[in-house]
């Protein structure tokens, strides 16, 4: 007994010293190890879109600030932007990118059945969309919510005020359920004014035919830019609801899902990190940041977990700029909406958002 005892005991000595022997003493240099010889899960929609030379990309046919586009037919717009993104990262050409309008309605429907492969059109991720929808959000783009623009000369202090006002919104959509929650809890009567898009309720807003217009305020921004003159109007400063708008793809590709969510990450990340479109390619020669050389591709392998080479950030990065470039160039202070960056903000900045990326390691 005493001998099996002694043996039991130097079993467990050199299990102890074997678990010692294997733990890493360069945890970044076994990451990048273990990276390069790691493949990423087969995706049908990657593979469809590598042969096709093209991505897909379903989005607002007219929403100033998002999704627009010029008497040349070129399209701008924050979400346009994504989606070049995307194809620069996937197929090294931002510029490969088959933009399909799509009225609200008909969004799931074009992405379920495979006319799209991505959907950036400022759509709210909701319990429902996710769960019965058959499509997957993959991630949060812009934190917005719904409020209310009114006529100036109204006077309005509140949106408690509109007791038997005529409100116009767009039918069928996350803002018509918003309002008849918040006005039935709160016992307010009031007339919803239907359109089937809302630049629809928007034009019928600027006719007169309701009192105020309720959207996302970022769509209400949108629709205030194109009024003939925006300081007539005003935004309350109710918010009815939390709207965390973001790109959609379908259900049961988890491969693709990734290669979204992690182009969306590292725009994010990249100004996190100081990364522009005009620094990325000095900054991957240069930088000695560990996170910076992988978002940037200096350092082997991380691009093969998503079925792509390791500059696939860099190029995102390039077609469009970091977060705070895209946001500002097409939403914040350099267009035509100023809106500021609020929910929007990094986490760390001096006034503080919702904003960051988990860390690419």
């Amino acid at each position: 007994m005493k001998r099996f005892a002694i043996a039991l005991l130097l079993a467990f000595s050199a299990a102890g010293c074997e678990r010692k022997a294997t733990v890493p003493t360069a945890p970044d240099r076994v990451a990048v190890t273990d990276a390069a010889g790691m493949a990423a899960p087969a995706s049908r929609t990657l593979a469809a879109v590598k042969a096709r030379g093209a991505l897909r990309c379903g989005v607002n046919p007219g929403l100033a600030g998002f999704a627009h586009q010029d008497g040349q037919g070129r399209w701008t717009g924050f979400d346009i932007d994504f989606c070049r993104a995307v194809a620069a990262a996937v197929l090294g050409d931002p510029g490969r990118v088959v933009f399909v309008p799509l009225a609200n309605e008909a969004r799931f429907a074009a992405l379920k059945a495979g006319r799209i492969d991505l959907l950036s059109r400022n759509t709210s991720w909701t319990f429902s969309r996710d769960a019965a929808e058959g499509v997957d959000f993959a991630g949060v783009s812009y934190y917005d919510g719904q409020g209310f623009l009114a006529p100036r000369d109204l006077a309005l202090e509140s949106a408690a005020e509109l007791s038997g006002a005529k409100i116009c919104v767009q039918s069928g959509s996350t803002s018509e359920l918003n309002l008849r929650d918040w006005f039935s809890a709160r016992s307010i009567n009031w007339m919803p004014v239907l359109a089937p898009t809302v630049e629809r309720a928007r034009q019928n807003y600027e006719r007169g035919i309701c009192d105020v217009l309720s959207a996302d305020i970022s769509a209400l921004a949108s629709a205030r830019s194109t009024l003939p003159d925006q300081n007539a109007h005003v935004l309350l400063p109710d918010v009815i609801s939390k709207e965390p708008l973001g790109p959609a793809v379908r259900q049961g590709d988890p491969g693709w899902t990734d290669v979204v969510r992690w182009t969306l990450n590292a725009l994010v990340l990249a100004e996190e990190l100081g990364v522009t479109a005009d620094n990325a390619d000095r900054m991957r020669k240069e930088t000695t940041s560990p996170e910076a050389r992988r978002l940037l591709g200096a350092d082997a392998g991380y691009g093969a977990m998503l079925g792509l080479d390791d500059g696939w950030a860099l190029r995102a990065i390039r077609a469009g700029g970091a977060y705070n470039e895209v946001f500002d160039r097409n939403l914040g202070k350099d267009s035509a909406l100023k809106l500021e960056r609020g929910q929007n903000a990094l986490w760390n900045a001096p006034r503080p958002g919702l904003l960051y990326s988990p860390s690419l390691r």
